[in-house]
């Protein structure tokens, strides 16, 4: 119920007719896997310099059907975060226009489900954007891999501590890790992650 009032009021705020289907119900049978890559992890504060997405059909990740963006931030990045994805201010100087890149991003993902690994950080981060540009938060479900990972871990150790680092949950699920850690190869990861873990019942291997 309190869902359902959030989004008829999320609804409400939206000023561009173009993106009500948003708020459709989605009847379909795929889902979207994406990945920010930021500034930093200040969602109040650091900037979204990459987005990348795959869409997922059943059990296939449908590579041919991808998103890739990069933005030309407008503060410098932090030492941290260029250790992870190894991208400079001045590899991003020819980005696209944030709320271009946000609006193709809307078009991609549509009302599908989204699929991500601590994926509110992501979707805090589009919504930073999105709120003031469109006057409404993703309305899309979401679906945290880390979550369902979780639930089908301690299932069988539910005494133990679950290790729910990225590369863990790769190495656990026998998936092999791609080796650059961008926003597109990390939305595959993910998407490969949420696959395999529909059709397992519980994890007992550490």
């Amino acid at each position: 119920m309190l869902h359902t009032i959030k989004q008829y009021f999320n609804r409400k705020g939206l000023r561009d007719p173009e993106y009500e289907f948003l708020f459709e119900p989605y009847t379909g049978e795929e889902a979207v896997s994406f990945d920010c890559e930021t500034t930093g992890l200040d969602v109040h504060h650091d900037e979204i310099i990459s987005i990348g997405a795959v869409r997922i059909r059943g059990n296939q990740i449908l590579t041919s059907e991808k998103l890739e963006l990069f933005f030309n931030p407008q503060q410098e990045m932090r030492v941290e975060s260029i250790k992870i994805h190894h991208l400079l201010t001045c590899d991003l100087v020819d980005g696209v226009p944030l709320e271009e890149g946000i609006r193709q991003f809307l078009n991609f993902i549509g009302n599908r489900p989204l699929v991500g690994y601590y994926l509110e950080f992501d979707v805090a981060m589009v919504n930073r954007v999105l709120k003031p540009m469109l006057g409404i938060t993703l309305p899309n479900r979401q679906i945290e891999v880390s979550g369902l990972y979780y639930d089908k871990k301690i299932a069988a150790i539910p005494q133990g501590n679950v290790d729910l680092r990225f590369d863990s949950i790769m190495h656990d699920l026998d998936l092999p890790p791609f080796a650059k850690h961008d926003a597109l190869g990390d939305a595959i990861m993910t998407a490969m992650m949420y696959v395999k873990l529909q059709h397992i019942k519980y994890l007992e291997k550490f």
